[in-house]
């Protein structure tokens, strides 16, 4: 099964939110009509950013070591140059 990771830009504050998933269009829905306990407060959002892997597994992985790293700059990085780079030990770089 195939996994995206994505990158929500929230129309109320501003901030960002990183997920995976195997469904964008759903998840997406889901976060708008508030289903995410994180995101409800700050509802609407717009898709900035998405990347599909070859697995959900990696897909997964790979958002929580980029959660990880706590950085915003990471995630303008990644929104601007429009893809996430990863070899399968995890190490990304931008």
């Amino acid at each position: 099964m195939v996994g995206y990771v994505y990158i929500l830009k929230s129309l109320k504050n501003g901030k960002f939110y990183l997920g995976s998933t195997n469904n964008l269009d759903r998840r997406i829905f889901e976060h708008n009509l508030g289903k995410n306990k994180y995101t409800r407060l700050t509802k609407p959002f717009e898709l900035i950013f998405s990347q599909k892997f070859k697995t959900l597994t990696l897909a997964r992985k790979i958002e929580y070591k980029l959660k990880s790293y706590k950085s915003k700059k990471i995630l303008l990085n990644i929104i601007q140059s429009g893809k996430i780079i990863s070899d399968n030990n995890l190490n990304l770089s931008w």
